[in-house]
């Protein structure tokens, strides 16, 4: 049985350290970032997806533009202790990917 794309990949994760990342094809300002010729996106998954599940769900979500994801890294993210009026708890933990594309594709 063939999982809902939009359950494994839950929406994009927005960083000011994400956006560098993706913005890395283009910048040229030292000899270790120009070697950088592939896009990188960081994404929010599920819990229990596993990188061949990510990589086809990106294809599928964004076949309009036609993109060919090479590689995928995974980070669990652990949860964090907060203290909000007086209590305490802890935000959820999550699962982030880092999936890079092929040379002349992007998402955006």
């Amino acid at each position: 049985m063939k999982k809902d794309p939009y359950l494994i990949v839950l929406r994009r994760y927005q960083t000011e350290k994400a956006t560098v990342l993706g913005g890395l094809k283009d910048s040229f300002c030292n000899k270790t970032v120009r070697r950088c010729q592939q896009a990188k996106y960081l994404f929010v998954v599920g819990l229990h997806a596993n990188k061949i599940e990510i990589a086809s769900a990106v294809e599928e979500i964004y076949s309009e533009r036609s993109v060919r994801v090479d590689n995928v890294r995974t980070i669990l993210v652990k949860p964090k202790p907060i203290r909000f009026r007086g209590r305490f708890g802890k935000r959820a933990k999550f699962k982030k990917a880092i999936v890079t594309l092929e040379v002349g594709c992007s998402l955006d």
